[in-house]
């Protein structure tokens, strides 16, 4: 977007390191890389280009619950990403520890760095990961850290306190490295990539680089007796750690209290890369004592002989709560001040990076006073995302998943790029030769749907042996090719045999169409209920409204209200606690107003 940016971060040698799961994508998550793709930001590209292992999840399923997983090499990821930082027009990289924000007035005007430099700028968007005052857990011994091996951020979180920011605690975790030589994976279920297999990128026409397998082991009685022997010198059990822990990611000692009655879970070992042994074992989150972890781990089949290279540990972290922030990631408190990531409450390199580009787009909007950008829940999962941590908030760590989304079968995968570039070629984030491949793409598609509404096949003899030869049950009436294409057992690649000319049509050009007609009864009553939906979301709500003089709202809802400061009746409507009196009161009341 041309804005003259500087990016300060505590260590110039850890730009895009993944310090849990070294992987990309996943049931939900992948949904959010996909748009930042479509958005033109880089994680998809640099996935695409370092990832070693590829997937798409839930294929037996419907089409909008698939989901894209890469396994990175941890390495390479992290090299690349710093090398197009660096080549980044416009963008200059420093290394310092931001100790405090200037602050005038109510308007942010720069920070502050530990060494006493003072930096200016129009806007500052604040992405802290796990640094703020972060302190990191194996068994009882702890100590600050914003990871394993790097300095926590203090002076930050304490200025955000004194601006008048609610700050809360959560926690998170990781597993154990493990030594690949010490490995018997002869005992092991190897899971291999899909064939071919699949990129992230809209850009991205094939994978070139080395795969390798990650592979699959389980948890059995023994290892768990095991853990719980541990419970003793467990941060967890023992009220060390005062943050509120992912729910959908937990411990492993987390897992075997809540879940007593199974005798096993299933682990991932996964490569962190081609150039190193290690190996991260997913499922095995954990901040119990090293001879914990080693013990427990010996149990596990093909783990026998193994040995760590790292230990397993919780890390603590403040966060600001979301509900003090606008859907354009700027605090309501602070002018100019954007916060994304895991100071929002956030977990996973996804949902982070899915703020970061908005938070970006935003501020990048608001130093040349161009307005905002916010992609609506019916939109993107990006949208769903932020409008959960604006409106709902958070009491743990949030992450992504497709349920979430009221919309999916319109927020798909697939369509993101159909759904978002143009939007952010609107607004200059998108570059001009990825929105040119959109309405190249757009227009292949329709040209598709016409090819197949022109061929009309008649019920002759001919024509019903032919496609009985296909597996295709007969007709009686003419059909068009996409009226044939809407039966269930009729896919596009069937059409192929019938009509040449759509063998010429590319792999995802095709998809699109069998989806749009597949799935156009569908689609179509989504759309109206978008629609209806919609009129609440245009119906925008004073920043200065104060709803104690409303009649008809309970001192609960009032309050409520106050806190989140809704936008729209539709966010208004989404706050939990709220009734649809309370939406119909406040419509009455503007009304009245004249301000509906």
């Amino acid at each position: 977007m041309k804005a003259k940016t500087l990016l300060l971060t505590i260590n110039l040698d850890h730009i895009a390191f993944m310090s849990c799961n070294p992987a990309v994508g996943g049931l939900g998550k992948g949904h959010l890389v996909k748009e930042l793709d479509a958005l033109d930001g880089e994680m998809g590209r640099n996935i695409d280009a370092t990832g070693i292992q590829f997937k798409v999840l839930n294929t037996k399923k419907g089409p909008a619950v698939r989901s894209t997983r890469i396994q990175a090499d941890k390495t390479r990821y992290a090299l690349r990403m710093k090398k197009k930082i660096e080549e980044q027009e416009g963008l200059r990289v420093r290394q310092g520890t931001v100790e405090r924000l200037i602050v005038d007035g109510a308007t942010v005007r720069g920070v502050e760095t530990q060494w006493g430099e003072r930096l200016f700028s129009r806007a500052v968007v604040v992405t802290t990961g796990t640094f703020l005052k972060g302190l990191v857990h194996v068994g009882l011994e702890q100590f600050e850290a914003g990871r394993m091996g790097d300095f926590s951020s203090v002076g930050l979180s304490q200025c955000l306190k004194d601006l008048g920011f609610e700050i809360g605690r959560l926690k998170t975790g990781t597993c154990p490295r493990l030594d690949g030589r010490t490995i018997d994976f002869s005992r092991l279920e190897p899971q291999h990539s899909d064939d071919p297999p699949r990129p992230f990128s809209f850009l991205t026409r094939e994978i070139t680089g080395r795969l390798v397998p990650c592979y699959i082991t389980y948890t059995n009685e023994t290892t768990h007796e095991i853990i719980r022997s541990g419970f003793d010198r467990s941060p967890l059990f023992t009220g060390k750690i005062k943050g509120t822990g992912v729910r959908y990611c937990p411990s492993i000692e987390d897992k075997i209290v809540r879940f007593k009655e199974r005798t096993r879970h299933r682990i991932f070992l996964e490569p962190e890369g081609l150039d190193t042994q290690e190996y991260y074992p997913n499922g095995l989150s954990t901040s119990l004592p090293l001879d914990i972890q080693i013990k427990m781990l010996r149990t596990v089949n093909g783990l026998e002989g193994v040995e760590i290279t790292r230990p397993g540990y919780g890390i603590e972290y403040d966060f600001v709560y979301p509900t003090q922030l606008y859907p354009t990631l700027e605090t309501k408190r602070i002018g100019n001040l954007f916060l994304a990531g895991q100071i929002n409450g956030t977990t996973g390199y996804e949902e982070a990076g899915a703020q970061g580009l908005m938070a970006g787009i935003n501020a990048a909007l608001r130093s040349r006073d161009e307005g905002n950008f916010v992609l609506g829940r019916d939109e993107a999962y990006i949208g769903v995302m932020i409008d959960d941590l604006v409106t709902k908030g958070v009491d743990e760590p949030y992450r992504m998943f497709t349920s979430r989304a009221e919309h999916r079968l319109f927020l798909r995968e697939d369509n993101a790029d159909l759904r978002l570039t143009e939007k952010g070629y609107d607004i200059g984030a998108v570059s001009k030769e990825r929105y040119g491949t959109v309405i190249d793409k757009r227009r292949k598609i329709e040209e598709t749907h016409e090819m197949l509404r022109s061929v009309r096949l008649k019920p002759t003899k001919e024509t019903l042996e032919r496609l009985v030869n296909l597996g295709i049950e007969g007709i009686k009436n003419p059909v068009t090719l996409e009226e044939l294409l809407k039966k269930p057992a009729v896919a596009f690649d069937d059409l192929k045999r019938i009509d040449s000319r759509l063998g010429a049509v590319e792999g995802d050009i095709a998809y699109q169409v069998e989806l749009n007609v597949k799935y156009r009864g569908y689609t179509e009553r989504q759309r109206d209920m978008i629609e209806r939906t919609r009129k609440l979301e245009d119906k925008k709500i004073p920043a200065d409204t104060r709803y104690e003089e409303i009649s008809g709202l309970s001192k609960e809802v009032i309050e409520r209200f106050s806190k989140v400061r809704p936008f729209s009746l539709g966010q208004a409507s989404r706050i939990p606690g709220v009734t649809p009196a309370s939406i119909t009161a406040l419509l009455v009341h503007f009304k009245k107003k004249g301000i509906i």
